[in-house]
Order: structure tokens, then C-alpha cells, then sequence
């Protein structure tokens, strides 16, 4: 299914583009690690993109945001939203079920980015999810994300392997940048859920008032244009 929502995803941004030549706009989820980027240089031929980047301050420091500009530089991105997300984050680990973290928190972040995407005019979200074996990117967990998310979800990584995805950033030049440790499992469980029911995962999310909380979050954010 996650397989032929990709497919069916690209065909749509493929033939908008034939019918109108002009580039549709994506909102692209860079977090500054390795895939994120990759995933943002095979689509920027095809798609107008503008990036947006959850942060963890005060938990992180500025570096954090420092990488994710660098990275935007690289991939010439000149629109970047930097969201404050730690309020939101510290709500799913507080009032959610532990083990679905990074599950409540990816369909968080997607559901903050299409609100920047209204603003945008996007009609696509690109992330640099990949199906694996642990964590959010199983395919029930991926399956429940999608369900979950209103806009068309393009995931050019999907099929892709690590080593794939590793040598392609060297080639690109992101992969020094995006090394180091990883800041989006800060607040993460040592044992995430590897499968998830789509009913159960919104019913929590509706639990938090979930759309306040990132409404305050996208309010806040910083737009940076890089030149």
C-alpha cells in the first residue's frame, strides 16, 4: 500500500507538472540527518521545495538549527521554517503511550508541516522515511502515518538501503554535515512500538488537543531565507 501511495503520489506531481509547466511546491522534512537531505536532492528537480525543520531547543543547542541552514545551503533551498517543537514533544511523551513516540511524533510534525503548506500553496509532503525493521519506518507504522496525514505523503527513499543512501549523501556532499548524533530520539522510548493500529495512534493524538499545540508551534516559527 505505502508502496502505491509513492507511485500514485509522483504520477499526480508528475502529470500537474506537464498540464501547468510549472513546478508544485513541496514541504520537505529536513531533520539533519543523512536521509532527510537525500531524499530533498532527488525530488528538487521535480518540485519547488521549502523545508521545514522541528527543533528541540532549548533541550538542543544552536547547532542543531547551525546544520540544518548549512545543509539547506548545499541542497540550495532558500526557504526554510525553523518550528519550535519541544512543547508538543514533551505532551506525546507525557500524555501518550511511550512506546508510539516516534509514531505520534512524525504524524505531529506532518501534520504541523501542512500547516505551513496552506500557507505555501504546497500540495505535497516529502519526507526521507524509508521502510525498515525498528521504530516508526515499518510498514504498519508507516501505513498508520499516512492514514493519519491529509496531504500526499512522497517518500523517494522508500526502498532505498542505508548503504545506498550513505553513498549517495558523500556524493551530494551532505553526509559530513549530517553526521554526528542523531537529536531526534531525545525524548524516545529504548523499546518503540514496531506495529500500530491507525485508530488507536489518532485517538491519542485527539487526546492532546493536538492541533492547539501545533498551531502554537507553526505561530512561533522562524522563516529563514537563504541566499
Amino acid at each position: 500500500m505505502i508502496v502505491i501511495n509513492v507511485f500514485v503520489s509522483l504520477v499526480k506531481l508528475l502529470n500537474l507538472n506537464n498540464q501547468h509547466h510549472l513546478m508544485q511546491r513541496g514541504i520537505a522534512l529536513l531533520s539533519g540527518g543523512i536521509d532527510s537531505p537525500v531524499a530533498i536532492h532527488l525530488m528538487k528537480e521535480r518540485m519547488d521545495i521549502v523545508a521545514a525543520h522541528f527543533h528541540q531547543q532549548p533541550l538542543t543547542d544552536e547547532k542543531e538549527v547551525e546544520k540544518v541552514k548549512e545543509l539547506s545551503k548545499i541542497l540550495g533551498i532558500t526557504k526554510v521554517y525553523l518550528i519550535p517543537f519541544i512543547t508538543v514533544l514533551k505532551a506525546l511523551t507525557e500524555k501518550c503511550t511511550h512506546k508510539n513516540y516516534f509514531i505520534l511524533s512524525k504524524i505531529a510534525m506532518f501534520k504541523a508541516a501542512e500547516l505551513i503548506a496552506k500557507k505555501e500553496k504546497a500540495m505535497f509532503l516529502i519526507t526521507g522515511e524509508n521502510l525498515a525493521q525498528v521504530s516508526s519506518q515499518t510498514l504498519s507504522n508507516l501505513t498508520t502515518i499516512t492514514k493519519n496525514v491529509s496531504l500526499e505523503i512522497v517518500r523517494p527513499l522508500l526502498t532505498y538501503d542505508k548503504h545506498e543512501i550513505i553513498t549517495l549523501a558523500k556524493k551530494i556532499g551532505t553526509y559530513e554535515v549530517s553526521s554526528g548524533p542523531e537529536i531526534c530520539s531525545l525524548l524516545g522510548p529504548k523499546h518503540p512500538a514496531t506495529t500500530s493500529n491507525t485508530k488507536d495512534i489518532a485517538q491519542e493524538l485527539h487526546n492532546i488537543n493536538l492541533l492547539t499545540l501545533l498551531q502554537e508551534s507553526v505561530l512561533h516559527s522562524e522563516c529563514v531565507i537563504l541566499r
